[in-house]
């Protein structure tokens, strides 16, 4: 009788576990990094790029390129993303002296060169056996005659028969002025708006990620007003709000953001979805959140600028950190 108890016991216990292995989704894991300035060293003329040549006022080498390499590469292993969006790379060429110190990633790598004047573009590396690539092109933010800014990079592919639709934005910087840049973002987010409202008037559950640099906290008026998202997970859905910020979570928490300016943490680096990855068709997030990859050796530990990104280049100087932005990152699971 004691040996059918236990028999009956084993019995279940392996249904138990067909039955939770059964519901185990299939996670993917999504990422974005402002990787501050990937350039190569060749001196390119049509580009603003003389600062990081051979020669040029940073007195870069081809050691200190692959250092700078190393780094990236560092951390990349760490986040060991299926889907990751850089911004800041120079070009084709370095992403994929990048890409070759990552090959048990498997990345394939979508980039265009973008006309901002100082040659930097954003680019996403993938994994295929992840997401089939299906479509992917620049989308031109013209601003005016004398100020170019970087392309957003639009990506469509699916994840197992699930089309995901992925921005990756760089949007410009307070450079010259924060009241300059206001309205060259307030462009921006209404050119991306108008690209989600497309997507989301042909199907109102399309899935669709918006990852990039900011340049504005998630409270901002163009990331909320503009490209119409919301940091209340209760009221996030269409048509009432195209997007819900993942970076809600990290907001008023001490000591907490992924960029550092005069001593003030911004989350400049954000994940936004749409309500159709809120849901449980499909694809969906894991959690509605996107974690800071916020480690002690990726911020300064000592004198001035202690708790600032541990940045790779200070002006002119070599600090030999990793970027001055914190990496952000999400998974989402297929349903």
């Amino acid at each position: 009788m004691k040996n059918n108890f236990s028999i009956i016991y084993l019995i279940v216990l392996f249904v138990s576990f067909i039955s939770c292995t059964n519901n185990i989704s299939e996670e993917i894991n999504i990422a974005f990094w402002n990787v501050e300035n990937l350039f190569d060293i060749e001196n390119d003329p049509h580009k603003n790029d003389d600062e990081f040549a051979l020669g040029g006022k940073k007195s870069n080498t081809h050691k200190i390129l692959n250092l700078k390499i190393a780094h990236l590469k560092e951390v990349m292993d760490e986040i060991d993303a299926d889907i990751f969006g850089l911004c800041e790379v120079e070009n084709r060429s370095v992403c994929e002296l990048l890409n070759k110190a990552l090959p048990e990633h498997n990345y394939q790598i979508i980039h265009y060169d973008s006309p901002d004047t100082r040659g930097i573009d954003n680019v996403l590396f993938y994994n295929p056996k992840k997401i089939k690539i299906t479509e992917s092109y620049p989308i031109s933010v013209v601003l005016n005659a004398s100020s170019k800014t970087r392309d957003i990079l639009y990506i469509k592919g699916t994840i197992s028969d699930n089309y995901l639709h992925i921005f990756v934005n760089h949007w410009p910087s307070n450079y010259g002025g924060k009241s300059k840049a206001i309205p060259k973002r307030a462009k921006t987010a209404a050119i991306l708006r108008k690209k989600i409202e497309e997507i989301l008037t042909q199907n109102p559950n399309a899935e669709i990620i918006v990852m990039g640099d900011i340049n504005e906290d998630p409270t901002d008026v163009n990331v909320l007003g503009v490209l119409n998202s919301t940091l209340d997970i209760k009221s996030a859905n269409y048509p009432s709000y195209n997007l819900y910020n993942l970076m809600a979570s990290h907001l008023g928490k001490e000591k907490t953001g992924t960029y550092v300016y005069r001593g003030k943490d911004l989350i400049y680096d954000q994940i936004l979805v749409s309500p159709g990855l809120l849901d449980s068709v499909g694809l969906a997030i894991k959690s509605f959140s996107a974690e800071i990859h916020d480690f002690p050796k990726y911020r300064q530990q000592k004198g001035k600028y202690a708790h600032y990104p541990f940045r790779f280049w200070a002006g002119n100087q070599l600090l030999g950190g990793y970027s001055d932005h914190l990496a952000v990152h999400t998974k989402i699971v297929i349903k």
